[in-house]
């Protein structure tokens, strides 16, 4: 019996560490590596987020600015322990575009002759404008399996369908799509499906209002139960520009004012409870550094609703 008693502290002692990193585990969905954090002119450091369920490298990428530059930062910082080219070449099963601008996938048309063959998911005019203007014989070279022959077929386009829920093949996730309304463009977000736990990035956009668009308030009506169930870990949403930046020359992009404006919407659906200390990942933000240091502010001082507000930093891992 005392053998028993002395023994039983002592495997809780050698148990403790396995069963709070059982505990951490549980609560994680999703592991998200920034390669590319900021909007604007710093080529190094362009939108594009690699995205996996919590334990599984297999990663999806939302949208890919940057590549080769943010994975070597993301080896560097210890977010991987396998090569840049191993990540970008066996981690990343699909490349998730949100709109055809050059900050948003000029890492994947440079990085393409280095790559293995996957998928590109995007909206239909996405999809037309990459195939008729980038992977073409005149401005780079045809790496897909449609267009302008010789196609060299290591990329399949996959076209997505508003609403319509998508498997992603070699992964265990499932992709929606919603359109966003980028000045004259068509953006998209994409909702992440992992085991019922939710990610929501959103490609560059607009405030309704701006816009003269509805597209901003039908997300968040369709995301509006994930909140209100926790079931969301994480929204991914862009912030171009300081609150000094005048509405004519947003061309498509948010303030922190708009930002707000646009959770305020989603609380209004969800209820100001159900939004408190939500995570919202704020992209995109331009330089220079004063611009970006007032964004921050403004974000702080505006911050009524009690959002988690979180600035990735390009290379280091988050875990939602």
């Amino acid at each position: 019996m005392n053998f028993k008693r002395k023994l039983l502290p002592l495997l809780y002692i050698l148990l403790f560490p396995a069963i709070v990193s059982a505990q951490t585990s549980k609560g994680t969905a999703f592991k998200l590596v920034p390669l590319g954090v900021l909007g604007g002119i710093d080529e190094s450091n362009l939108s594009a987020y690699m995205l996996a369920p919590a334990g599984s490298n297999n990663y999806i990428c939302l949208d890919a600015g940057t590549l080769h530059y943010g994975l070597e930062k993301a080896v560097a910082n210890k977010s991987f322990n396998v090569p840049a080219s191993t990540v970008m070449r066996q981690y990343i099963k699909g490349y998730f575009i949100s709109h055809s601008h050059l900050d948003h996938i000029a890492g994947l048309i440079i990085n393409s002759p280095e790559d293995s063959t996957k998928n590109i998911y995007a909206l239909n005019d996405c999809i037309e404008t990459i195939k008729t203007h980038y992977f073409t014989w005149k401005s780079w070279a045809n790496f897909a399996d449609q267009g302008e022959t010789p196609a060299l077929k290591k990329y399949h386009y996959k076209v997505l369908e508003p609403g319509a829920e998508t498997a992603i093949e070699n992964t265990e996730l499932k992709v929606k799509a919603f359109p966003l309304s980028h000045s004259n463009l068509t953006s998209t977000a994409f909702l992440v499906n992992s085991n019922d736990n939710y990610l929501l990035y959103l490609g560059d956009t607009g405030p309704d209002e701006i816009e003269k668009s509805s597209n901003m308030q039908n997300l968040w009506q369709a995301i509006a139960p994930l909140v209100k169930s926790k079931k969301l870990k994480a929204i991914l949403i862009e912030v171009s520009f300081p609150n000094e930046q005048p509405d004519k020359t947003l061309f498509g992009h948010l303030t922190p004012k708009w930002l707000m404006t646009e959770m305020d919407e989603l609380a209004s659906f969800t209820g100001t409870d159900a939004i408190k200390g939500l995570n919202v990942v704020v992209t995109h933000l331009k330089p220079p550094v004063t611009s970006i240091g007032k964004i921050k502010v403004q974000l702080k001082d505006a911050n009524k609703l009690q959002l988690n507000l979180i600035y990735p930093q390009q290379g280091k891992a988050l875990n939602f």
